[in-house]
């Protein structure tokens, strides 16, 4: 299943069933599941691991060297879970340092053109839409959506079951289960449409709204929305998670008026 015409390091540990179609370049100290197909001029480089059944389409680069004046050359790794699209010429950067690394869950589909960038976390199950830029040290939730030409800056984190509309650019923290467009940012709502699609019970959906009601729409500041949500909604995952994230990242989120923050 390996073509005579692609470029397979001796020292690459390729699984069972992989497919790699020809002038595909396999870099030496690479890991590739059972099960995954490579297509043409795929390049998979030094320090990357694929789990199981991915598909790289053609001009991909996987583990690409970081763009990072930081980076001084040291060992570093991306590493790629299981049952991933990754579509055609989408470069992902490995890690800046050697204790970490660029990693990509499981389930996600991620159209071409995308750049991701050295040490992001895509937790898993998330679809990017074509051309979507993310810069180093970004963090993508579950279930989440990127549309096209979306740009997450530096360091931004994107909560779970988000959906991003197409060109917004992103430079903060987007909580969860939360609908955001526009540039400048703006909240546009709630996720519940696939949130329902997805087994997400009516009163969950609707302590989502209160939540956001009282954080986007009551004219207060997030502090107070926060002792609000505690008042309003009865506790559950669904207001932990959103509790938590908005406290873990010093109560800076996107879209929130500058008055009010």
């Amino acid at each position: 299943m390996i073509s005579p015409l692609a470029h397979v390091d001796p020292s690459a540990k390729i699984g069972n069933n992989v497919t790699i179609h020809p002038f595909a370049f396999i870099d030496k100290d690479v890991e590739i599941g059972d099960d995954c197909e490579i297509m043409p001029y795929v390049s998979i480089m030094n320090g990357t691991i694929l789990g199981r059944h991915n598909k790289i389409y053609q001009g991909c680069i996987i583990g690409a060297d970081p763009q990072d004046f930081r980076w001084k050359g040291e060992k570093t790794y991306c590493k790629i879970g299981d049952n991933n699209v990754i579509r055609e010429h989408c470069i992902i950067n490995r890690g800046i340092r050697s204790t970490g690394a660029t990693v990509i869950g499981d389930d996600c589909f991620i159209m071409a053109e995308t750049h991701i960038g050295h040490d992001a976390l895509i937790k898993g199950k998330c679809v990017l839409g074509n051309g979507v830029t993310l810069a180093g040290d970004c963090t993508v939730g579950m279930c989440t959506i990127l549309s096209s030409a979306v740009i997450l800056h530096e360091r931004s984190e994107v909560g779970d079951w988000v959906v991003v509309k197409g060109g917004c650019r992103i430079s903060g923290n987007v909580p969860p289960y939360v609908i955001v467009a526009h540039n400048p940012v703006a909240y546009y709502g709630i996720n519940a449409k696939i949130m329902d699609r997805h087994g997400f019970t009516s009163e969950q959906i609707d302590d989502v709204a209160k939540s956001y009601r009282h954080i986007y729409q009551a004219g207060t500041s997030v502090f107070n929305a926060l002792k609000r949500i505690e008042a309003d909604v009865a506790p559950s995952d669904i207001r932990s998670n959103i509790l938590d994230f908005i406290r873990s990242h010093n109560l800076k989120i996107v879209a929130v008026p500058l008055e009010t923050e």
